[in-house]
């Protein structure tokens, strides 16, 4: 086979993302690394808007793998199946200098495992480690057969995977690190979170399942809240294409939300909440980094509980927790995730508790923990992918 790129020649990159939190990070590497290469670059592969912005034209529509869900994913299962032998095929069709899986590992790890059977000689960067340090530990060994560096996003990942000896892995930033300017308090803002009645936030979930799921126990919890005399004006962050989940599961509520839609909303509403009552997710790592104390609940279909409770390997399940070291964030999962248990932990961060000044002071050294020096989270994936480019070529 002919070495892979010459001086003459531009580089053949080939991304694959299929959600929209991998899209953009796929379209903010893509940005890096057309600075970095002038003109002589070319994309290939799979991706959303953010990264059609950015000149790549997707192999199919990656709403086609928004699937919820256990039994949505086995019915869905075929159709899976064939996009990741497409995909796969389609890789080692363009012979790309590199091959760059972002996220969603049950579908870019087996396009991976296909590439690196059919061509060894293009190399593999995983940027966003699946959670190996949680569940199913021995993947990280595994991937050395097929990953040539993890891009990871939280601070304690290369420790993991040098503990769980898989490939190489360098913390690279998370994107919301980036955000922080829009998620702290200017002077004005930090007076009305300190102001009465406090705002309380309340966070369902990203998802049409979680809000399902998560709506009448969070309603019920603030009514308790309300009923013991705690006042508290309710704020609800959504995304547009969430908001008749959200009208429909508010509407047997005895607090009336104000819902606000859309990032910039949720921003400028993270900036003076006292308090927030939140899916565990990543939400969590957002509502630390902005500041505001939280209660973290989560619950879904038993079966799918079940699964996940059997397989989990982590003292907690809560971003925020594992990125500052320590469980100062309450998380009531599945049978504990009802307003009984909610509403006195959540009465507790909105007062001055011994509770509430544990995460305040938890949540002031995580910029400490998560940075990156003066280089944003695509710049050193770039320098990554180059780098492994490099020295792939000088093996050809």
């Amino acid at each position: 086979m002919a070495a892979r790129g010459t001086s003459d020649v531009a580089r053949k990159i080939f991304l694959i993302a299929t959600e929209e939190s991998g899209d953009r990070l796929g379209a903010s590497l893509m940005k890096v690394l057309r600075q970095r290469l002038g003109g002589a670059v070319q994309f290939e592969g799979v991706g959303g808007q953010s990264m059609a912005r950015e000149g790549l034209t997707s192999l199919f529509p990656i709403e086609e793998l928004s699937i919820i869900g256990l039994a949505a994913v086995v019915a869905q299962l075929p159709k899976i199946l064939r996009l990741i032998g497409e995909t796969a095929r389609a890789v080692t069709q363009a012979s790309p200098d590199i091959l760059v899986i972002i996220d969603s590992p049950d579908f870019t790890h087996r396009v991976a495992r296909r590439v690196r059977a059919s061509d060894p000689s293009i190399p593999i960067i995983d940027y966003v480690s699946p959670s190996v340090w949680a569940w199913r530990p021995g993947r990280a060994r595994a991937m050395c057969r097929y990953i040539d560096h993890v891009l990871a996003v939280l601070p304690f990942e290369p420790e993991e995977y040098r503990r769980l000896r898989g490939p190489p892995c360098s913390y690279v930033g998370h994107p919301l690190t980036e955000q922080t300017g829009m998620l702290r308090p200017d002077p004005g803002e930090q007076k009305r979170r300190d102001e009465a009645p406090p705002v309380l936030l309340v966070l369902p979930g990203s998802r049409r399942s979680e809000i399902r799921h998560h709506m009448a126990i969070f309603g019920e919890t603030l009514s308790r809240l309300r009923d013991e005399g705690v006042a508290f004006e309710l704020i609800l962050p959504t995304m547009p294409h969430l908001i008749e989940a959200v009208s429909e599961g508010i509407k047997d509520w005895k607090v009336a939300p104000r819902i606000v839609v859309g990032e910039q909303e949720k921003r400028a509403a993270f900036r003076i909440a006292r308090a927030a009552l939140a899916k565990s997710g990543t939400v969590t790592l957002e509502l630390a980094l902005a500041g505001v104390p939280m209660v973290t609940a989560y619950r879904t279909g038993a079966v799918e509980a079940w699964i996940v409770l059997k397989v989990i390997d982590v003292k907690s399940v809560i971003l925020a927790n594992l990125v500052v070291g320590e469980n100062v964030v309450p998380e009531f999962l599945q049978q504990d995730c009802t307003p009984e248990k909610l509403a006195p932990a959540l009465r507790e961060v909105l007062e001055d508790s011994p509770l509430r000044r544990r995460q305040v002071e938890a949540f002031a050294g995580i910029d400490g923990i998560m940075t990156t020096g003066d280089q944003p989270p695509g710049v050193r994936a770039a320098d990554i992918v180059l780098a492994t480019l490099q020295t792939a070529r000088g093996a050809n």
